[in-house]
């Protein structure tokens, strides 16, 4: 008690900043990792290091260093292991501190992307239209075919139609302009989305697992449309509703969906 006491005694402010400012950090992360695979693998790092520090006090010395030599590596082993969450996380992060670099979305290019997507569902055309947030789609963009044209609706259920050379992958929107067409977007590994789902909402989640954009898809099998962001589908009843959505995102809330289901 006495040498807590005397802890407390020589604590400066600068040591309490300190204790607070690593439990702030510590907590953003848990919230950047709550819902992801890294959160399942971090618990699983968690029990490691549990048995670590067992192995010391039962003296099992092969197993105690066995996991001493691991840990020397554990920086390198957390890169790889959470590659994809830490680089959704810093561009989430970045978008929160500098949420106004790229300006609002184009009002003319949304109201285009509302109607030509309940158009396509009517026709039962299947549709990914990717529009670019804080992190960059360039990456993407540059493996599709180059268009960069002012946004319509004739022109997006142009490319989408089964007959058209573009239908197949994605379009990406970036301030307000089609700049690609037949874009491939990565495919999500979570094991956390629904089997009701098919190639083109895995696609659509998983660029929203790694970037902060916003995907408005077309079932072709349901004739439904929805909005995906953050890794959640959410699906969207009619124009006005997908308007408040993406209006939601854009100017409102930047890091997810009220609500999840599917579309």
């Amino acid at each position: 008690m006495s040498t807590v006491m005397a802890w407390v005694d020589n604590l400066r402010w600068t040591d309490a900043l300190d204790i607070a400012l690593l439990w702030f950090l510590l907590y953003r992360i848990l919230l950047l990792l709550r819902g992801t695979r890294a959160i399942q693998s971090l618990l699983g790092l968690l029990v490691v290091l549990l048995i670590y520090v067992l192995s010391g006090w039962f003296q099992l010395y092969a197993l105690h260093w066995m996991l001493e030599t691991f840990f020397g590596y554990i920086v390198l082993a957390l890169i790889i292991l959470f590659q994809s969450d830490i680089k959704r996380g810093l561009a989430t992060a970045g978008g929160r501190l500098f949420p106004s670099f790229k300006g609002k979305p184009d009002t003319g290019a949304t109201e285009e992307i509302i109607r030509a997507s309940f158009q396509m569902a009517s026709r039962r055309i299947g549709a990914l239209i990717a529009l670019e947030r804080e992190a960059s789609l360039d990456d993407y963009v540059d493996a599709g075919q180059r268009i960069e044209a002012r946004v319509s609706g004739d022109l997006l259920i142009s490319i989408f139609h089964p007959t058209s050379p573009l239908h197949d992958g994605a379009v990406v929107v970036q301030q307000g302009r089609l700049v690609a067409a037949k874009v491939f977007l990565p495919l999500s590994m979570s094991r956390d989305v629904s089997r009701f789902y098919g190639t083109r909402h895995r696609a659509a989640i998983g660029l929203t697992e790694e970037t902060d954009a916003v995907v408005v898809i077309v079932s072709e099998e349901r004739g439904t449309v929805g909005v995906v962001v953050a890794g959640e589908v959410v699906p969207v009843a009619d124009p006005n509703e997908l308007r408040l959505r993406l209006l939601d995102f854009f100017q409102g809330r930047r890091d997810g969906p009220r609500t999840g289901g599917g579309a």
